[in-house]
């Protein structure tokens, strides 16, 4: 129950932030407002890590992760910023939004199947599958006028 909750609240959070870093951007354009998310973004980590975790981890750990692509997160995130800033500014907040949780569903849904990344591998199933085209008719519901 509470990785629902928390995953409901991640959805809600990412939805206001694109819709902050879209009107942002229309004033500052896309790589300056990406700057700026980040930024603030790592100061705010830095504040709550030195607060409360620097005397349990510190950074000289990451010199010690096994798969060093898995410290690219901080670049794919300011390109996922900067992909829904661009999303949201084209399609508007709702429609961007179905898109890139159906993309997410669908990549996630990858990863397990494959078990790339280190994810435990799952089997493929069908209903899965059939997921991702409800998905796409619920976008072209969603867009119909």
């Amino acid at each position: 129950m509470f990785g629902m909750i928390i995953a409901v609240v991640s959805g809600a959070l990412m939805s206001i932030q694109g819709v902050f870093n879209t009107g942002v951007s229309k004033t500052s354009g896309q790589w300056v407002t990406n700057t700026f998310v980040q930024f603030t973004g790592f100061l705010l980590c830095l504040g709550i890590w030195f607060f409360y975790e620097r005397r349990k981890h510190g950074f000289a750990e990451l010199l010690y992760v096994e798969n060093k692509y898995m410290l690219l997160g901080g670049i794919l995130g300011a390109f996922i910023t900067l992909t829904v800033i661009l999303a949201m500014s084209a399609m508007g907040p709702a429609k961007a939004a179905l898109f890139i949780v159906t993309a997410q569903i669908i990549v996630a849904y990858l990863i397990e199947v494959f078990g790339l990344f280190g994810v435990e591998k799952t089997p493929f199933l069908w209903r899965k599958l059939i997921g991702a085209p409800i998905a796409a008719a619920g976008i072209i519901t969603f867009q119909w006028e």
